[in-house]
């Protein structure tokens, strides 16, 4: 096991409760860290949870990229991942610093990366058998 099979989304999770340890977790989807003006006069804050989301998108991008290695080590992140959902599901379930919406976005990007591994993982499987037989 190398560090490369630690699902991604394992450093937004530490990120996250760290930010509910010193108590700014809350304010993640309220306070916006910059506004984005646009054309038609309309001004879209841009907050810190939607930051995370955005940064949870792209690592689920490269988590599904991973995924199309089907080799043991991969089985290996699969389960890793699901671990780590259900690390997600029971924290937002059981704690109070985890009820909010930034939480629960990551908490659905964790089980699409899960999803999505398996998926593909069993698909690049089945592209390489020989059916020839």
């Amino acid at each position: 096991m190398n560090l490369r099979d630690v699902p991604m989304m394992a450093v937004l999770f530490i990120i996250y409760n760290l930010l509910a340890l010193i108590g700014v977790a809350g304010s993640l989807d309220t306070s916006p860290l910059f506004t984005i003006s646009m054309m038609s006069g309309a001004k879209v804050p841009f907050t810190g949870g939607a930051l995370m989301v955005t940064i949870g998108l792209i690592l689920l991008y490269i988590e599904i990229l991973k995924s199309t290695r089907a080799t043991q080590e991969q089985m290996l992140e699969q389960t890793f991942s699901m671990g780590l959902f259900v690390v997600f599901l029971v924290e937002f379930l059981l704690v109070q610093a985890a009820g909010t919406t930034t939480f629960l976005m990551l908490m659905i990007i964790q089980l699409l990366d899960v999803m999505a591994g398996f998926t593909v993982t069993v698909a690049s499987k089945r592209a390489g058998l020989d059916l020839s037989r």
